[in-house]
């Protein structure tokens, strides 16, 4: 009789632990779902805060384009002049706009931004001395960054020290390397419409 209480006192203390555990392991099981959710929702965050730090610096560079722009050269003084401050107050309130995601790197990641950053910026002090010269390299740089076969040689050396980046720091150069490429081009057709212009002006040719 004593024998048959004591295993049926091991037993039930056999089913309670076991239902313990079965608890214990629910209780996990709700945690790491959350915690998956939750992690959804952290990169849906850093999806749109990066968005939103591309959308800031597109309208800054459509600010930029419409201040250095040929229409703003054919209006009158008055025009131009409440353009140029409307122009100002927009670029001024959309700097007020700071949208900071940052990105974890190891060392070698560290290294890698720091050698394509100064790859880019080396060509970007170039730019202004051979504006053709420096655009063909940037076009060879951003080749080097897309997956699709690109129109034009690729930078080898570059895509190496690209690869070595953080996934989110590779985005960064290639969108970097396309706004460039966009201001140049719009820097070379400024240049071109000026340069028109003064072949066609009378005075520019010496007539009255």
């Amino acid at each position: 009789m004593a024998q048959a209480k004591i295993q049926a006192k091991m037993n039930e203390a056999a089913c309670s632990k076991f239902n313990r555990t079965l608890s214990m392991a629910d209780r996990s099981a709700q945690l790491l779902e959350s915690l998956d959710q939750l992690e959804i929702r952290v990169e849906s965050l850093r999806e749109t805060a990066s968005a939103m730090v591309q959308e800031r610096e597109c309208i800054l560079e459509m600010i930029q384009t419409i201040q250095n722009g040929q229409e703003l050269r054919n209006i009158s003084a008055g025009e131009k002049e409440e353009l140029n401050l409307t122009a100002n107050r927009l670029m001024g309130r959309t700097l007020c706009v700071e949208i900071s995601v940052g990105t974890i790197r190891n060392s070698q990641q560290e290294e890698a931004l720091r050698k394509a950053t100064a790859i880019i910026d080396e060509i970007v002090k170039k730019l202004l001395n051979d504006m053709e010269s420096g655009r063909q390299q940037l076009m060879a740089l951003h080749a080097a960054c897309v997956t699709e076969a690109p129109p034009v040689p690729i930078d080898q050396k570059f895509q190496a020290v690209v690869i070595g980046c953080a996934l989110d720091d590779q985005k960064t150069i290639k969108l970097r390397l396309e706004t460039l490429l966009r201001n140049v081009e719009n820097a070379e057709k400024n240049i071109k419409i000026m340069d028109h212009q003064k072949l066609e002006d009378p005075k520019a040719n010496g007539c009255p």
